[in-house]
């Protein structure tokens, strides 16, 4: 299954990149498995922007939470939370 990540604002300057397509084993059915599997052989700089509480994702151009299935062809998107003043 091929999934385009695209990762915006500050996580596109932590991570260092805006996008990739991702080719995903079976086990990943969800976001939650999906970050699971983006981080499990990257540094502790994924690990931390990635699997923060606070991540805001869409699959699609649709806001999820994490129990959102993915499936091939997707596009997943990932943003810091949003902060104001």
């Amino acid at each position: 299954m091929m999934v385009t990540l695209v990762y915006f604002a500050s996580f596109r300057e932590k991570l260092g990149q805006d996008r990739e397509q991702m080719d995903l084993p079976a086990t990943v059915s969800n976001v939650a498995d999906l970050i699971g599997h983006i981080v499990s052989d990257r540094d502790a700089v994924w690990q931390q922007t990635l699997q923060a509480a606070n991540v805001l994702v869409a699959v699609n151009q649709e806001m999820v939470e994490e129990d959102h299935p993915v499936a091939d062809g997707d596009e997943v998107a990932f943003f810091p939370p949003v902060t104001g003043g």
